[in-house]
């Protein structure tokens, strides 16, 4: 279809998820369209200048619960934008090795996952292609995610403010029909309890859902032991109130 000069096309495909924990939020329009989400496998980063910056994540997060492809003309030259659920900068340029097209232009590109980010132009003057990619991630309150533009050029050169304009708004286009789910990242925790207490404590892991539960004797001491866990970001505190409710003392829970 024709919007506002541009030729836009969405596809079809279909796909399971690989997200953890999720909390479905509901598809934000019926026109995206979905592509398999593809398994991780190690690979080498693409050509061109790029900005990175690394840091910490969320405790819960919006994500994008398949791979879509969004695609637009401008000045005869095509770009597609295919955005998918990363989970770090392995499965990153694992997506990009999956998607780009090696007889097109430029595969310019940007990923988030927590405050870890990274972009690329691929060979497009510098700040027009990944910067705009990753403006376009980071208005979307998606995290996790990348996306890939591919162009194939068409003879008519688009200027600085043309390329910013083409890059980040097929990307935004592409976020926006994106289906989205809530993830519940899972906090590792601890706590040092006597062995009579084991019990209780036991049942209230399973109350909260805990996984990954595991016990340590080698604490030093001759009548308690360690237990780590992990437990919905959200539900912390309210398993240490039901842990020291239940034991009937004071059992303060380690936070990893």
């Amino acid at each position: 279809m024709s919007i506002n000069g541009y030729n836009h096309h969405f596809h079809r495909l279909i796909s399971p998820s690989h997200l953890f924990a999720v909390v479905v939020a509901g598809p934000r329009r019926s026109m995206a369209t979905t592509v398999a989400a593809a398994a991780a496998a190690p690979s080498s980063a693409a050509t061109g200048s790029n900005s990175r910056h690394r840091g910490g994540g969320g405790a819960a997060y919006t994500a994008i619960k398949e791979r879509v492809v969004f695609e637009r003309e401008v000045k005869k030259s095509k770009f597609i934008a295919i955005a998918g659920p990363v989970s770090d900068e392995q499965s990153a340029f694992s997506f990009l090795s999956q998607v780009r097209d090696p007889r097109a232009t430029h595969n310019c590109w940007a990923y988030k996952v927590g405050d870890q980010f990274r972009s690329n132009d691929d060979g497009e003057p510098s700040g027009t292609a990944g910067k705009p990619i990753y403006s376009a991630i980071e208005s979307s309150g998606i995290d996790r995610v990348m996306v890939v533009v591919i162009r194939h050029f068409g003879g008519i050169k688009l200027g600085t403010g043309g390329l910013v304009r083409a890059y980040g708004g097929v990307a935004s286009e592409c976020l926006k029909n994106a289906p989205t789910c809530l993830v519940k990242s899972k906090v590792p925790m601890g706590v040092e309890i006597p062995y009579e207490l084991l019990g209780v404590l036991y049942h209230q892991l399973q109350a909260f859902h805990a996984e990954d539960i595991k016990q340590d004797y080698e604490t030093g001491k001759d009548v308690t032991t360690m237990v780590t866990f992990k437990v919905d970001y959200d539900q912390m505190e309210k398993l240490e109130e039901a842990i020291k409710a239940n034991c009937g003392r004071d059992i303060p829970l380690y936070k990893s």
